[in-house]
């Protein structure tokens, strides 16, 4: 039986808090926080361990039943980071992916993120990634935690439904030449538009930080410079909205090559 936690200040609480905003304390104890029922069972469907289950008091069975604790209205209105959550927060068991443990299609698709900061903006790319079906997302020299709750949040859990892996440029460079899989940089400079390039072969996808762009070192390794046209004032796009068109542009490619 679940035992009911009913102050915001009992030890556990503190704990999950803690989990929930500290990046350095989710890293150093290998533990993250996921909220809502889906995340939730996204997580566990990919195969992470549920380490404490926190459910709201009065939940369905089929959420109260699984849960190590109960918690009153006051105490899950301390914990949940937004509303219509479905009364359900988990601190699970890091995974931590690696280049070498992908398992990659005959025509690999994957998404290269360099030095991308915004937790919402992965998030948002996760979600494109998975709609797309790519073979992986890597996170190059991340400026945040891939375990951030607003992270898991913007991406709906696809965190857990794309393989997705932090690394430096000069890992991910020297695997994508391990592998044969070219690389395309989206940049302004130097470059062809997007749908005049052949995304059929094994491609990397390429996109650094809004604010910064690509570092040298992924312009001087491209395969080849791509853009997606601008018709007003704007000379660049959010980097998620980047993403979708461009991975899209790869599965329509695909696509038409196994129609012909």
């Amino acid at each position: 039986m679940s035992t009911l936690i009913s102050s915001p200040q009992n030890l556990k609480i503190k704990d999950l808090i803690v989990l929930e905003t500290e990046s350095r304390e989710r890293k150093a104890r290998g533990l993250f926080v996921v909220e809502g029922r889906r995340e939730f069972e996204r997580a566990l469907a990919a195969g992470f361990e549920a380490v404490t289950v926190f459910v709201r008091e009065g939940e369905d069975a089929s959420l109260a039943d699984g849960a190590d604790f109960l918690v009153t209205d006051r105490v899950y209105e301390r914990i949940a980071m937004r509303s219509g959550t479905e009364g359900i927060v988990a601190i699970f068991k890091m995974k931590e992916p690696r280049l070498d443990g992908l398992t990659l299609s005959p025509a690999p698709l994957i998404l290269v993120l360099e030095r991308v900061e915004k937790p919402g903006n992965l998030g948002a790319v996760l979600r494109s990634a998975d709609a797309a079906g790519v073979d992986a997302v890597l996170v190059c020299d991340p400026l945040t935690d891939l375990y951030n709750p607003n992270l898991i949040r913007a991406s709906l859990g696809a965190v857990f439904t794309v393989p997705v892996v932090s690394c430096t440029s000069e890992e991910a460079q020297d695997f994508l030449s391990a592998h044969g899989i070219a690389i395309l940089t989206a940049q302004l400079q130097d470059s062809e538009l997007y749908y005049q390039t052949d995304m059929t072969r094994p491609v990397a996808l390429v996109f650094g930080a809004e604010d910064k762009g690509l570092s040298d070192s992924w312009r001087e390794k491209a395969d080849a410079h791509i853009r997606i046209p601008m018709a007003g004032m704007m000379d660049s796009l959010n980097v998620s909205v980047s993403a979708a068109i461009l991975a899209f542009e790869a599965v329509r490619q695909r696509n038409d090559k196994k129609g012909a």
